[in-house]
C-alpha cells in the first residue's frame, strides 16, 4: 500500500484518540502467529573479518517452527550483552510472570519515602521494558527482530569501538545482511533504548538503503555536552558506573560454546587486549592534577573534537521516518529536541514525544488516561505503517507531543512552541521571603537594578538528594524518593536563591533557558551549577532544567550559538577545549553564560519562577581533575550590581 504523508497533521490529542485506541487494540489482540522461534548467536561476518553474534527471533507456528512467510525486520544493536534482553524477554513472556508484574507495575503507589519505587516500575506499565531489546507482540505479528552484540561487547569478537566510525559500519553492514536473508522481505527498522538508539539515529544518517523506519527511545547526539562533560564537568553519577558496567558485561564468556566446545579464542584475545574500554582515561581525567599530566588519549575524550565529531550524527541527512521519545529530565535531554528538528522530513514522518521522567523510566505514565500509549503500542503502530504500510494513523498523531512540566500532556506542531519570547528577569539581592531554608534568599524581578552585594556559595555535597542527582544518575537515585527528586529543598541550603513574585494566571515558558552571571573567584577556576525551578504555595520548590559550566571553559562560539531577539543568548554554545580555556583572574568580576537544557513548562497560578546557583552539584557534575585542582574548592561569589546584571534569559510563551 503507498503512504501519502499529509501536508497538516490532523490530530491534537495525546492519546492519539480514535487511533490510539486502535493501535492498542491491535497490540493486545490475539496475534497472528502463536509462537516464536529463535535461533541463537547467528554469527554476522563484517567487512573486516570480525564476527558479530545475533539472536533472530521469527514468528513460529504452534509447533515452534518458524513460518516461511517473508517479513520486515527489527535490529536492536547493543553493548549490554544479549543475556539481557534474553533475560528481560524471558520474563515479561512467562503468562503468569508478565502478568503478575505488568500488575503490580499499574497498581504500585507506595507512600514516601519509596514513592520512588512505583515511579521505578514505569517502565513496566509504561511499554519500556518490551522496548528494550526484543517486542514478542512485533515478532508474532508478522516481524523478525534481530539483537546484535556490538563489535567487543557480549558474545561478538572486536575491541569496543563505543559508538564510533567502525561500529557504525556494522550497523549499515547488519542492515545489508539482514535484507538479503531468506525470511526478510527488504525492509527493516531499527529500535532500541539508550546505547541502541543512538546506534539508529547514527545507522539512519548514514542512510542504508534497506532501512526504512526507527524508533529511538532517549537517544544523545552530542554526547560531551548530553553527558560526559556537561558545561566541562564529568558526569560522575553516570559514566564511571556505565563504563564498568557495559566493560564487566562484556568478560561473559559464551558459556554454552565453551560446554561445546567451541569457544571462541578471537573473543578471548580481543577481551584480553582491552578489558577496560575508557576506564583508563576516565580515571586520569578524575584525578590529574595538571593538564600537562593529561594524556593525549585521556584528553580527545576529555573535550570536543573528533572523537565526539565522528559519534554526532548529521540527522538533516535522515531519511527513514523516525518517531523520538525523550524525557525533559533524561540524561539525553539536550539531544532529543535537536535530532527531531535537525531531521529534514514532514510532520508526521518524525516526530517528537517528550515525558518527564529519567533514563531508568521510558514510558512512565504512558497509557493513562490522557496520555500518550504504551511505548511498545506506539512502536508496533509506528513500524507497521512504515515498515508494512498499514494505513492507522500514525502519521497524523502528534507531531510533537509534550508532558508539560507542571501541567498536562499537550501537542503542538513545532517545539520550541510558537510564540514564545525571551524576556530578562534579573538576579536581585532584596529577599524574597520565600527561601529562608537556603543559603541566601534573594529576589527575582522585572528591574535591573539590585543593591550592590557579592553573595557568596560554597561547594557542597547535597546535590546528591536533588533533581540534578537523580538525572545525573539516570534516575536510578529517584528511589531516595520525591522528596529529593522533585523538591530542591534540602539542596537550596548550600544554594543562593533567586525567586520571583507569583503569577495570577497560567504561564507558559517553552525552549532553551540562558542563565547569565557576573562572578568572582578567589582562585583561577570554579564550578557553577544552576537550576530554574517552579516554586508551589507550599514551598515545594520543583526543578524543571539544569545547566553547569566551568569557568574556565566559559568561552562561546557564536558561530554555533543563538541569540534571542533581545540580543541576549538563548543558546551559547561553549568550546569546552583546553586550546580555549581562560583561566580566571581571582578577585576580577568575569561574567559567564550557563546554558539550561531545553524544556517545556507552566506555572499555575500561585507559583512562582526561582533560579537556583550553586558552587558544586555531585553527583550530576564534577569539573575535571585540573580544574578541580585549580579551584582548590573555594567559595565562590555572585557580584550583583547595576551596571554588570546578573539574569535568566527566559522564552515566555504570549508573554508574561
Amino acid at each position: 500500500m503507498g503512504l501519502t504523508v499529509p501536508s497538516a497533521v490532523a490530530s491534537a490529542d495525546p492519546t492519539g484518540g480514535s487511533d490510539g485506541q486502535a493501535w492498542l487494540a491491535a497490540t493486545e489482540a490475539a496475534p497472528q502467529y502463536p509462537g516464536v522461534s529463535i535461533e541463537w548467536d547467528v554469527p554476522i561476518t563484517m567487512s573486516d573479518g570480525t564476527v558479530l553474534q545475533a539472536n533472530v527471533y521469527r514468528p513460529a507456528d504452534a509447533s515452534g517452527r518458524a513460518v516461511e512467510s517473508k517479513t520486515p525486520s527489527v535490529l536492536n544493536i547493543t553493548p549490554y550483552t544479549k543475556l539481557l534482553d534474553t533475560l528481560v524477554d524471558s520474563a515479561l513472556s512467562i503468562p503468569q510472570v508478565g502478568e503478575t508484574l505488568m500488575d503490580v507495575a499499574n497498581s504500585l503507589d507506595l507512600a514516601a519515602p519509596f514513592d520512588g519505587v512505583s515511579e521505578l516500575t514505569g517502565v513496566i506499565a509504561g511499554g519500556g521494558a518490551r522496548v528494550l531489546g526484543v517486542n514478542r507482540d512485533l515478532v508474532q505479528n508478522g516481524y523478525t527482530q534481530v539483537v546484535v552484540d556490538a563489535r567487543g561487547t557480549g558474545f561478538s569478537q572486536g575491541n569496543w569501538d563505543v559508538l564510533g566510525k567502525r561500529e557504525q559500519q556494522d550497523s549499515i553492514e547488519v542492515i545489508d545482511w539482514m535484507s538479503k536473508q531468506g525470511w526478510s522481505d527488504g525492509k527493516v527498522g531499527m529500535a532500541g533504548i539508550s546505547y541502541s538508539a543512538i546506534n539508529s539515529v547514527q545507522a539512519a544518517s548514514n542512510n542504508p538503503p534497506a532501512l526504512k523506519a526507527i524508533f529511538p527511545v532517549e537517544p544523545g547526539n552530542d554526547l560531551l555536552r548530553d553527558i560526559v562533560g556537561t558545561g566541562g564537568g564529568l558526569g560522575v553519577g553516570f559514566m564511571p558506573l556505565w563504563l564498568t558496567a557495559v566493560n564487566g558485561l562484556k568478560l561473559i564468556p559464551n558459556v554454552q560454546d565453551i560446554l561445546q566446545g567451541n569457544f571462541d579464542p578471537l573473543w578471548l584475545a580481543s577481551r584480553l587486549e582491552d578489558p577496560g574500554t575508557l576506564i583508563p582515561e576516565l580515571v586520569q581525567a578524575m584525578t590529574a592534577q595538571r593538564i600537562e599530566d593529561v594524556s593525549p588519549s585521556t584528553l580527545q575524550v576529555a573535550q570536543d573534537g573528533q572523537f565526539y565529531q565522528d559519534r554526532s550524527a548529521d540527522v538533516g541527512n535522515i531519511t527513514a521516518a523516525t518517531m523520538v521519545y525523550g524525557g525533559w529530565h533524561d540524561i539525553f535531554a539536550n539531544s532529543e529536541p535537536r535530532i527531531y528538528n535537525g531531521i529534514d522530513l514532514p510532520p508526521g514522518q518524525k516526530q517528537l514525544i517528550m515525558g518527564n521522567g529519567y533514563h531508568v523510566t521510558p514510558g512512565g505514565g504512558f497509557g493513562k488516561d490522557g496520555a500518550p500509549p504504551r511505548l511498545d503500542v506506539l512502536e508496533r503502530a509506528w513500524f507497521d505503517m512504515w515498515l508494512k504500510g498499514i494505513d492507522n494513523g500514525i502519521d497524523r498523531y502528534g507531531p510533537v507531543t509534550m508532558l508539560q512540566q507542571g501541567g498536562g500532556w499537550i501537542t503542538d506542531d513545532q517545539f520550541p512552541r510558537a510564540g514564545a519570547t525571551y524576556e530578562r528577569m534579573y538576579l536581585n539581592s532584596a529577599p524574597s521571603g520565600t527561601a529562608a531554608h537556603a543559603a541566601y534568599d534573594g529576589s527575582l524581578t522585572n528591574d535591573p537594578s539590585s543593591a550592590a552585594a557579592r553573595l557568596t556559595v560554597a561547594p557542597g555535597l547535597r546535590g546528591f538528594c536533588s533533581g540534578d542527582g537523580t538525572q545525573g544518575t539516570a534516575g536510578i537515585s529517584v528511589v531516595l524518593g520525591a522528596s529529593c527528586s522533585k523538591d530542591s529543598r534540602f539542596q537550596e541550603a548550600e544554594g543562593l536563591t533567586f525567586t520571583g513574585e507569583a503569577v495570577t494566571e497560567p504561564t507558559s515558558l517553552s525552549g532553551p533557558i540562558n542563565v547569565h552571571l557576573e562572578t568572582v573567584l578567589d582562585s583561577t577556576d570554579g564550578f557553577w551549577a544552576a537550576t530554574v525551578n517552579d516554586v508551589a504555595p507550599d514551598g515545594t520548590s520543583t526543578p524543571i532544567t539544569n545547566g553547569a559550566l566551568t569557568a574556565s571553559l566559559r568561552a562561546v562560539d557564536d558561530s554555533k550559538s543563538t541569540r534571542s531577539a533581545n540580543g541576549d543568548y538563548s543558546e551559547p554554545h561553549h568550546y569546552l577545549t583546553i586550546d580555549t580555556r581562560q583561566p580566571v583572574v581571582p578577585g576580577e568580576v568575569t561574567a559567564v553564560d550557563i546554558n539550561m537544557l531545553p524544556t517545556d513548562a507552566v506555572l499555575q497560578p500561585g507559583h512562582r519562577l526561582r533560579v537556583d546557583v550553586y558552587a558544586a552539584s555531585v553527583p550530576r557534575y564534577l569539573a575535571l581533575g585540573p580544574m578541580l585542582a585549580d579551584s582548590q574548592l573555594k567559595p565562590q561569589h555572585i557580584e550583583l550590581a547595576a551596571d554588570r546584571p546578573s539574569f535568566v534569559n527566559v522564552p515566555f510563551v504570549g508573554g508574561r
